[in-house]
């Protein structure tokens, strides 16, 4: 049986690890360099970065910082923000980078999905999802969770697994920050729907709601923020609690 990972993300801005509610009211939560290390040695199995401003400010992610990131970590690290062509994610995977992750470039040009899934490897390649329900349906959102695409957030999942994406990284906007529990209902039909790998996103709060998110939510893996980058749930302590409810992970 795969293993369950568990993904620190650190939202960076200006090299800082910053944290919000509902995508508003960012706080500052330390440097991204020495917390991604930190979690590494933590057990972490993953992580990501994300430039949260880089696309709304039409910049692009750091080479620099990505090389900086990869001469501290020896696990699996993904990294999004102002990704639009294949030249950057050529240099951002030379950069020490084993993943990107695409968002709003995807919405804007589906057919980025297909030409870096060809050219990389599905296997590099994770589209981000950031989901919001409106009148009990569920929308995608672009440019840092501001504006809604009028998508159907299950349409555009399918259409983002049939043209080559090889991984999902899910965000429930309702539930980001909140620390109320992960969108167990919505990660459930996605996963039923889907065949590619689901990365849970928004609403870690407690040991319980990563327990909750794969046995009830069934994802491959789940993403956390400020309950790590201020010290509420340590990673040992948490992979521990998994494997005593029958979770596989690695420890």
């Amino acid at each position: 049986m795969l293993k369950k990972r568990i993904i620190p993300c650190l939202d960076v801005k200006n090299g800082r690890t910053v944290k919000g509610v509902n995508f508003e009211n960012l706080r500052d939560a330390g440097d991204a360099i020495e917390l991604a290390a930190l979690y590494a040695q933590q057990g972490a199995d993953e992580l990501v970065f994300l430039d949260i401003t880089a696309t709304i400010e039409e910049r692009a992610t750091f080479i620099d910082f990505v090389k900086n990131v990869a001469k501290e970590l020896d696990i699996p690290f993904t990294v999004g923000g102002g990704i639009n062509s294949k030249e950057r994610v050529s240099d951002l995977l030379k950069a020490g980078a084993d993943k990107v992750s695409i968002n709003s470039s995807a919405v804007k040009t589906p057919d980025l999905i297909n030409e870096l899934s060809l050219e990389f490897g599905s296997q590099c390649i994770v589209v981000a999802v950031d989901t919001k329900r409106i009148d009990q349906k569920d929308f995608v959102f672009v440019h840092a969770g501001k504006t809604n695409t009028g998508l159907d957030t299950f349409k555009w999942l399918r259409e983002v697994e049939q043209r080559g994406a090889g991984e999902i990284l899910l965000t429930s906007m309702d539930h980001d920050g909140t620390k109320s529990g992960f969108d167990n209902d919505m990660l459930v039909k996605v996963a039923d729907t889907l065949n590619i790998p689901i990365i849970a996103s928004g609403g870690a709060g407690s040991v319980e709601h990563f327990i909750d998110v794969f046995e009830k939510g069934l994802a491959d893996a789940a993403l956390a923020a400020s309950v790590f980058h201020f010290g509420e749930i340590p990673i040992p302590k948490l992979k521990e609690a998994l494997s005593k409810n029958n979770i596989p992970v690695r420890l």
